[in-house]
């Protein structure tokens, strides 16, 4: 069966309510900030579902021994939010994820271009193959930033199928270039909208996810 790019959109209440708090203009930014963050919680709690190797054993209870599940310590894992923006998400993934490396990227857009620069990489040289990625992005728009995020991290010995994508909102010409790139590829995200306007910003969107959480 050929692969094909999944992309899931949680039902779960919370998300829904986190993500109409960061849609409205009026939000202030400690409160967007505080969205964010939720929705990086429960974005990543979703995208975790099946994902985390665990090992089986047993533990003693105070009463009588029984089986247990841990999340195997030695499979590495690692969460890379996308500078700036992505760190708003960053601090409810690592909230679940508290043994995870964090790598930062930083990628910037050219507004006329729309061609994508990096500015700032602590990725290291190689990574374990079997290393679980989650990358942390609020807005998939046009798929370029994404797409050099992905490549520096196939780049370094990472398998695109074990890798996570987690955004806030994501728009039809982001996941039809990663679809074509990266079949395997899985992203969840609290909604897919219906387009780009002709400055490459998600219509209906969030705005300036970074501004938004940084009062800039």
């Amino acid at each position: 069966m050929a692969l094909q790019l999944r992309v899931y959109v949680p039902p779960h209440p919370l998300i829904k309510h986190w993500l109409a708090v960061a849609r409205d203009a009026a939000t202030p930014s400690v409160l967007f900030k505080s969205a964010m963050t939720e929705l990086g919680r429960w974005l990543t709690y979703e995208a975790t579902r099946e994902w985390l190797p665990t090992i089986e054993t047993t533990v003693q209870t105070p009463l009588a021994e029984c089986a247990a599940t841990f999340i195997n310590p030695e499979v590495p894992l690692v969460v890379v939010p996308i500078l700036r923006a992505g760190l708003g998400l960053l601090d409810g993934a690592q909230t679940l994820l508290p043994l995870a490396s964090i790598y930062h990227i930083g990628l910037v857009r050219d507004e006329k271009s729309l061609e994508v620069s990096c500015y700032l990489n602590k990725l290291p040289e190689r990574l374990d193959p079997q290393t679980r990625v989650l990358i942390c992005d609020p807005m998939l728009a046009t798929g370029g930033t994404m797409m050099r995020a992905i490549a520096e991290l196939t780049q370094r010995g990472v398998d695109p199928a074990l890798m996570r994508i987690i955004s806030v909102v994501a728009a039809p010409p982001a996941l039809q270039q990663l679809s074509v790139a990266y079949p395997g590829l899985i992203i969840y995200t609290a909604m897919i909208d219906e387009g780009l306007n002709s400055h490459g910003y998600i219509v209906p969107g969030l705005g300036d996810a970074g501004d938004r959480t940084f009062g800039t």
